[in-house]
Formats: C-alpha cells, sequence, structure tokens
C-alpha cells in the first residue's frame, strides 16, 4: 500500500472526501495542495529529500483566481509530475467525461487510474487504490470506460487541427473551404467542411463552434 500521498484539488469538499479514503487504507502521510505549481514544488521538493511521494491524486480543472500561476490544469502537472519522477503512481480524479482527453492521459502521460467524480466515485478510488498499488494495472471508472475500449473513434488528424486553428484565428467557415481550394486540400467543399466540423463538435461534445474551440484549446490541441 501506498505510503506517502500528495493531492492537487482546489476544492475543499472533494479534497477531504480523498483525504478520508485515505485514511480508511490506514495512510496517514499525506499533502495536500490548491495548486498546482505548489503540488510540483511539493514534489520536486520530496525527491530532492530523497522522501518522494509515490502516489500523485490530481483534479483536472483548477479554478482561477487572484494568483498568477505557471501551470493551470492537471493535465500538465501529470505531464510534468511523470517527467520529473517516472515511477509514481498517478489518478487523475475528475468531472471529465471527455474521452479523447482521458484516452491521452492513459496514451500520453501514462496514468495509472482515471476516477470519475459523481455517485460512486469513493467506491471507484478505494477499487484504483487497491488496484494500482498491488500491480501495474490500469483503473477507469465504468462510466468512462469506453474511452479507452472504442476502437472505431473518429481520429483527429492535421487538417482537423488545421481547421481548428483557422477557426481559433476567426477565419470564417467560408474563408477556409477557399484557403483549402487554394492549396489543393480537402476537404474544400461545404458540404465535407460541414460534415467535418459535425464529426468533431460530436467528437468533442461541443454545443456549437465556439464551444468546440473553447474545448480544444483548454485541451492543449491548439
Amino acid at each position: 500500500m501506498f505510503k506517502k500521498v500528495i493531492i492537487a484539488e482546489d476544492f475543499e469538499e472533494f479534497n477531504l472526501a480523498v483525504k478520508q479514503t485515505l485514511s480508511d487504507f490506514d495512510i496517514a502521510n499525506f499533502q495536500h495542495a490548491k495548486y498546482c505549481d505548489d503540488a510540483l514544488l511539493k514534489i520536486r521538493k520530496a525527491i530532492q529529500d530523497n522522501e518522494p511521494y509515490d502516489l500523485l491524486i490530481s483534479d483536472l480543472s483548477f479554478k482561477k483566481d487572484h494568483r498568477e500561476v505557471k501551470i493551470g490544469s492537471g493535465d500538465e502537472l501529470i505531464q510534468k509530475v511523470r517527467e520529473l519522477q517516472p515511477n509514481i503512481k498517478i489518478i487523475a480524479y475528475s468531472v471529465e467525461d471527455k474521452s479523447v482527453r482521458i484516452k491521452s492521459l492513459f496514451e500520453d502521460s501514462e496514468i495509472n487510474a482515471f476516477v470519475l467524480k459523481g455517485r460512486n466515485s469513493i467506491e471507484d478510488l478505494k477499487k484504483a487504490i487497491n488496484i494500482i498499488s498491488a500491480s501495474d494495472q490500469k483503473f477507469i471508472s465504468p462510466e468512462v470506460a469506453s474511452a479507452l475500449q472504442e476502437k472505431g473513434n473518429y481520429e483527429i488528424d492535421d487538417i482537423d487541427i488545421r481547421i481548428l486553428k483557422y477557426l481559433s484565428d476567426g477565419t470564417s467557415q467560408d474563408e477556409i473551404i477557399e484557403i483549402f481550394k487554394n492549396s489543393d486540400t480537402k476537404p474544400h467543399s461545404k458540404s465535407a467542411m460541414e460534415k467535418r466540423l459535425a464529426k468533431l463538435k460530436d467528437f468533442f461534445k461541443a454545443n456549437n463552434t465556439v464551444h468546440l474551440v473553447s474545448i480544444t484549446k483548454d485541451m492543449g490541441i491548439i
């Protein structure tokens, strides 16, 4: 079982729930950080003191306030921690349910578990801690397990990213079509462009184009 844990979470109610879960496992040595910057500093200092943490439990979304921060999201914190301390076990604990983001955390940041905040989150968190403390198995909450199981998901390609970047710069759909026509890049018909945008909105669960751009910016895709 884990001996030293750090929690990166800015909402006190969730922080208390995680602390209680750790106490249920008789894990007494844990610390908490409300900011990703502080969490990384604590992890770096623990390594320097030769007393590293063996588990990070991190939220993904952190609310902005008066304080300026270098690390604004749990995704970025997790990536930096994985690079700094490759062997640490990591649990992402979040309300996030977008499959592309969850899949990226497992594939790119090599998290060990993803627990969805909700009705069953405490039980799932306990299962995750049990599983990853005793083995190299991964855990993911059943409600979002399809993020790792779906094989036929729409795959984001370079053209999608170009379209999203143009949209984020304020380029209209018609202007993008003209740009693509001039460079002989497909899709360069209105119907094909609309179909591609519809797939992107569905993939990212975006309500409209503005929402789509906002989501992909937050995820660091553009």
